[in-house]
């Protein structure tokens, strides 16, 4: 299996940005579908991003238009930029690995958004 790593969390204003990264090494990367999850404290951890295989992306309601899913296989990364940030937006942010039916996680890295 692969352990997937993420990066890019921190503090963050209102109506600001951030860019989260995942980085896994492994042959099965190009072969996956990726995720984000996130978790607010005490509430249940939301699927917001999916990528594909194939590139085909989609998003979660909440999070549609102001956060972008993207992947590079040559450097096995995914990225996703978010944009205006709310406080509705402070969780921890995890990646998620899928392949024939495995699921890798991340440890994930936390986003804070206030003023």
């Amino acid at each position: 299996q692969v352990q997937p790593v993420e990066s890019g969390g921190g503090l963050v204003q209102p109506g600001g940005s951030l860019q989260l990264s995942c980085v896994a090494h492994g042959t099965i990367f190009s072969a996956s579908n990726v995720a984000w999850y996130r978790q607010a404290h005490g509430n249940a951890r939301e699927l917001i991003a999916v990528i594909v295989s194939s590139g085909i992306t989609n998003y979660a309601d909440s999070v549609k238009g102001r956060f972008t899913i993207s992947r590079d296989n040559t450097n096995n990364t995914i990225s996703l930029q978010m944009n205006s940030l709310t406080t509705e937006d402070t969780a921890v942010y995890y990646c998620n690995l899928r392949h024939q039916g495995h699921d890798y996680w991340g440890q994930g890295t936390q986003v804070t958004v206030s003023s």
